[in-house]
């Protein structure tokens, strides 16, 4: 094909313990799922699931042991962390049932949902879109993906993420408002997923500022662990 230009490379994330890895296709994320975030950011209503997105290409691919590395980004002055349980699709459906719903999975990872909370705040105030703040390089770090076969209960894993070794994050993954099935019934009623979609499926309590030079250290029960500076 005679393109303008070269066309980007695929974005990937390795499968762990093989050589493969899952081309990321698109990112879906979910807002305020765990009860005590949403009373955090100041809401306590059980509504349906809303949901946003990121680029394939926010993704930052960490393997295991690894310490990666993001830039603090530009236009921001209050960097938020957001450890959540990424699930990577396997299967294309649409308008799925939630009891058929797991097996569309192939696998679970670790992944962070970096936030510009100022620019949030300040677009959400104003009823604006969250891209600036969600979207922007780099937002999406995530370790190694865990084929489901591998991946142990996660229903019930802990989820944690701690700042320079002190505990900011620590929850379970049964404490999700909309579990993992339930999740992907409905974002399948707006779209159509496919191989290659990541949905990060939201973050407990405990979200707070970095800042430059700052180790974060996320894992969850199964999955392993995710380490990033913010550089």
């Amino acid at each position: 094909m005679n393109h303008v230009f070269a066309a980007p490379p695929t974005v990937s994330v390795p499968v762990a313990g093989t050589e493969r890895t899952f081309p990321v296709h698109r990112i879906y994320c979910v807002g305020r799922n765990y009860v005590e975030h949403k009373k955090e950011m100041g809401f306590t209503d059980r509504d349906p699931p809303f949901f946003f997105t990121k680029p394939a290409d926010a993704v930052v691919a960490i393997s295991h042991g690894a310490v990666g590395e993001i830039p603090y980004p530009s236009a921001t002055q209050n960097l938020h962390h957001e450890i959540e349980l990424v699930v990577a699709i396997g299967t294309r459906g649409r308008n799925i049932p939630v009891e058929d719903a797991p097996g569309y999975i192939f696998g679970y990872a670790v992944g962070l949902d970096m936030t510009r909370r100022d620019l949030q705040f300040a677009m959400r105030d104003k009823g604006r879109p969250w891209d600036v703040s969600k979207g922007f390089d780099h937002s999406a770090p995530i370790a190694p993906i865990h084929p489901v076969a591998d991946a142990g209960d996660i229903a019930n894993a802990t989820i944690a993420l701690d700042v320079n070794g002190a505990a900011r994050q620590s929850s379970s993954i049964s404490k999700l408002i909309w579990n993992v099935a339930e999740t992907i019934a409905h974002l399948s009623t707006y779209f159509e997923l496919a191989p290659g979609d990541l949905i990060f499926t939201g973050t407990p309590e405990g979200v707070g500022a970095v800042v430059s030079g700052d180790l974060l250290e996320g894992r969850i029960d199964g999955l392993g662990d995710l380490r990033v500076r913010i550089a």
